[in-house]
């Protein structure tokens, strides 16, 4: 063999292996590729699901905020319906101990057949009370 005939062997070698690293290097760009647009699809999952969280977030303040306004107005008119019927109380209580309430109804009792023991008991009054009023009624 010719030193031009090695020589061309050499490179032929030397084409061959460039050939290989040149295939290889392909490879794994095409593996590159393929891992780079995998992450593509992920960060784009993630940013969907991001998006998909900060609408249930702004969902949630607004259905908050309607709520808290909701709760206020209620607290508003449980305020006033408190005090109606604190007045309607204080009108009942009135009435009950007005002594024209109390004369009739412990007549109504004594015609019941209530005792005057436990009409006395009932409007804590004593018994010559309810005697006095059964008394004058008559």
């Amino acid at each position: 063999m010719t030193n031009i005939e090695i020589i061309l062997l050499i490179l032929s070698v030397i084409e061959i292996i460039l050939l290989i690293l040149v295939l290889l290097f392909f490879f794994r760009l095409k593996k590159s590729e393929q891992f780079v647009a995998n992450l593509q699809k992920k960060q784009e999952d993630f940013i969907q699901k991001l998006s998909f969280s900060s609408e249930m977030e702004k969902e949630f303040l607004n259905t908050f905020t309607t709520r808290q306004e909701e709760l206020i107005e209620l607290e508003k008119i449980l305020s006033k319906k408190t005090k109606e019927l604190k007045k309607l109380i204080l009108k009942a209580e009135q009435f009950t101990n007005s002594p024209l309430f109390v004369k009739q109804i412990i007549l109504m009792g004594h015609k019941a057949g209530e005792s005057i023991e436990s009409l006395a008991k009932t409007f804590n009054l004593t018994q010559e009370e309810v005697e006095l009023i059964l008394e004058h009624s008559k």
